[in-house]
């Protein structure tokens, strides 16, 4: 694996940059910009309830097809269900030869929402984080680091744009990692559904549930099964997944090789072909931005968590000085 944490700053120092878009990515990135040195401007909608907070945070806040128009390189940041809408109407018709386009997630240039012509550079820098620990790690070398593709090198120096990106944006020296469109865009869709979020999300409750059926009282089953997770993860980030292996109790790691291949079963794995399939196809990709069409909210959106599995989490939580973290 290449990485490389070194670049300069040269390709967009006297670049007019355009972030379009206020959320947690587009905020974060747009402030780092800024403390690098790199005073982007706002495209945002008219009547978007980010342009106050833009505003107080000091930047200059204007339509996205005037942002467009006045910018050499443009930050697609906005929610990704929407980049196609986005670009066609605001974006599209305002591009000049020799822009260049940047995405954080390679979907929608990857499953074809947004198909920008031959005359600009298409750029991917992704932030391997949410926008508010980019923001807290800015430039730290043990911060956020980030992978970065180029889709089309109009300019001949996409790669260097887009590494002068990944420092201005503090993902170096972290580390920005070469990868391509397809593998970003496939790759981080599916560990999000299969691992990280969905497949996690799953197995932690369908834990927390099973001692419970079987007598445990909410708080102790989810102590059991989920309180001690980061310790986990932690060791796994820290030493490899063998390395976890070898410091745990021996009990834990004789258990492990007992029963994990029991509960990650031939079906499981299947299934989690048929995630890949539905990933890969662009189907989950198409079908997310029709939801996203209808609504946001992610109590909507996300899977509804068990009564009991709540109360424990929710009890084990207050009584250790620890609240939920919030979603938005």
């Amino acid at each position: 694996m290449r990485v490389i944490r070194t670049a300069s700053l040269k390709p967009i120092t006297k670049k007019t940059i355009a972030v379009i878009g206020y959320g947690s990515q587009g905020r974060a990135q747009a402030l780092n910009l800024r403390d690098a040195g790199i005073d982007p401007i706002i495209g945002l909608p008219s009547r978007s309830r980010s342009r106050r907070r833009a505003k107080t945070d000091g930047f200059t806040v204007t339509t996205t097809p005037r942002a467009t128009r006045d910018a050499d390189i443009i930050l697609l940041l906005a929610p990704d269900h929407v980049h196609g809408v986005v670009f066609t109407s605001d974006i599209e018709p305002y591009l000049r030869d020799g822009q260049a386009i940047v995405v954080a997630h390679a979907a929608s240039v990857h499953f074809e929402t947004v198909t920008p012509p031959d005359n600009v550079d298409v750029i991917m820098v992704a932030p391997l984080g949410p926008g508010k620990r980019l923001r807290e790690l800015r430039g730290e070398r043990d911060g956020v680091s980030c992978f970065v593709a180029v889709h089309h090198d109009h300019s001949g120096d996409a790669m260097p744009l887009a590494l002068a990106l990944a420092k201005g944006i503090g993902c170096l020296p972290a580390g920005a990692i070469p990868t391509t469109f397809a593998h970003e865009a496939v790759g981080d869709l599916f560990g999000e559904q299969a691992v990280l979020c969905g497949g996690l999300g799953a197995l932690l409750e369908a834990g927390v549930m099973t001692l419970i059926k079987h007598g445990f009282p909410p708080h102790a089953a989810y102590l059991e099964c989920v309180y001690q997770l980061d310790l986990i993860i932690d060791l796994v980030k820290s030493e490899g997944l063998a390395g976890m292996y070898e410091n745990i109790s021996p009990t834990a790691a004789f258990g492990a090789r007992r029963t994990g291949k029991r509960v990650i079963s031939p079906a499981v794995r299947n299934a989690m072909d048929d995630v890949f399939a539905d990933v890969d196809s662009g189907r989950f990709f198409r079908s997310w931005v029709r939801a996203g069409a209808q609504t946001t909210d992610r109590k909507q959106l996300a899977p509804t968590v068990a009564r009991e599995f709540a109360r424990g989490e929710r009890d084990v939580l207050q009584q250790l000085g620890e609240e939920p973290a919030s979603s938005d």
